[in-house]
């Protein structure tokens, strides 16, 4: 009789933190791997990136790439303007619109 009652008070714990689990769960499915596939996907773009593409900075600069340099590159802006900037600096995003557009 106790081995029943020791089973239900385990199974009544366990219900107790399945809420918690829910939670968990669907933080990680709505969250944190969208999260993931975003940041994988900005990387496959960036390492994708090269001389003679037309890319759009975060902070919105708009050129085409005239040297890649390592994790930099070098952005030619309007009237020959050139500007050194972090590979991390493209937007996906941005660059993907502007191409829509075009």
């Amino acid at each position: 009789m106790q081995s029943i009652l020791a089973q239900a008070q385990g199974m009544s714990s366990l219900i107790q933190y399945l809420p918690l689990i829910g939670v968990v769960v669907v933080f990680y499915f709505f969250m944190i791997r969208p999260q993931q596939k975003k940041a994988k996907d900005q990387k496959k773009f960036t390492e994708a990136v090269k001389k003679g593409d037309y890319v759009i900075t975060i902070g919105g600069m708009h050129g085409r790439v005239a040297e890649m340099e390592g994790d930099t590159f070098i952005l030619e802006v309007e009237r020959g303007g050139r500007i050194k900037f972090s590979k991390s600096a493209i937007s996906m995003e941005s660059t993907k619109s502007a191409a829509g557009k075009n």
